[in-house]
């Protein structure tokens, strides 16, 4: 089984890492082949393509031109320590222990517009670029394009290597799960929902779903789950399992605030 998350814009490469063990990712030699093409971009091109401000454009345009294709403790950071989200403060990986970020670097990827797919321990330079981009380049007309069948193969490998169910367990965004090509799957694929209760129904707010998802996925590790059916235990932070509202490929979590 392998939780999919989707990236953080935010990044906190302040924090010191509380763990040395690091990978590299897998499709650097595809990042580096969009960093040269990023590379051709000024800032302000930057900043209407990506709808950023000027300095979130600058910034960006630096750390393009700082990317390298040699990743080290200098310039790179675990991407679970690095991204600093709404998910990746549900999934809290500063507090986990090695044994659970071991874990989590074979049944967690992070879905990445960069980097294609990371595993949580994989290095991760600084950047910004979201897979909705409609950043034209060599393969197509934007990062789906690039991408192409990748990350599903890179899925499949993985699920391959697996004990326990081959399933794949959304946690990411719509915009990022695009990614994946589910009819090229090996696996089901089940996502999870996340909902308050507001104004006399239920609803899926955003902050806290994102949140929600993080929560999941370390629960999902802390419990080394590898069967879908063990999901249906999560009760983090008042949401329960609500069987009537679920179905075979679509689990949803309910919750009322304050009631």
């Amino acid at each position: 089984m392998i939780i999919v998350l989707s990236p953080a814009k935010s990044l906190d490469y302040e924090t010191p890492p509380h763990v040395s063990k690091h990978t590299l990712p897998e499709f650097a030699a595809d990042s580096a082949e969009l960093i040269d093409a990023l590379r051709k971009l000024s800032p302000q091109d930057i900043g209407s393509l990506m709808h950023i401000s000027d300095p979130l454009a600058r910034l960006n345009f630096q750390r393009y031109a700082d990317w390298s294709p040699t990743f080290g403790t200098h310039n790179s950071k675990q991407a679970m320590l690095a991204f600093n989200g709404d998910v990746y403060e549900g999934f809290d990986a500063k507090s986990l222990h090695a044994a659970d970020l071991d874990y989590a670097q074979t049944h967690v990827r992070v879905l990445s517009g960069l980097y294609g797919l990371l595993r949580p321990l994989d290095l991760l330079q600084p950047y910004r670029l979201e897979m909705g981009t409609k950043f034209a380049n060599a393969r197509g007309k934007d990062l789906y394009a690039f991408w192409g069948d990748r990350i599903t193969v890179a899925l499949n490998a993985q699920m391959k290597k697996q004990k326990g169910a081959r399933v794949l367990v959304n946690c990411a965004s719509n915009e990022y799960f695009k990614s994946v090509q589910p009819k090229r799957l090996d696996a089901p694929v089940i996502s999870p929902v996340f909902q308050d209760w507001k104004n006399g129904q239920y609803k899926i707010i955003s902050f806290h779903a994102k949140r929600a998802r993080g929560l999941m996925a370390r629960f999902a590790v802390q419990h080394r789950i590898d069967e879908p059916e063990g999901l249906k235990a999560f009760e983090n932070e008042g949401y329960t399992f609500d069987k009537k509202a679920s179905t075979e490929t679509s689990y949803v979590y309910r919750r009322r605030l304050g009631l």
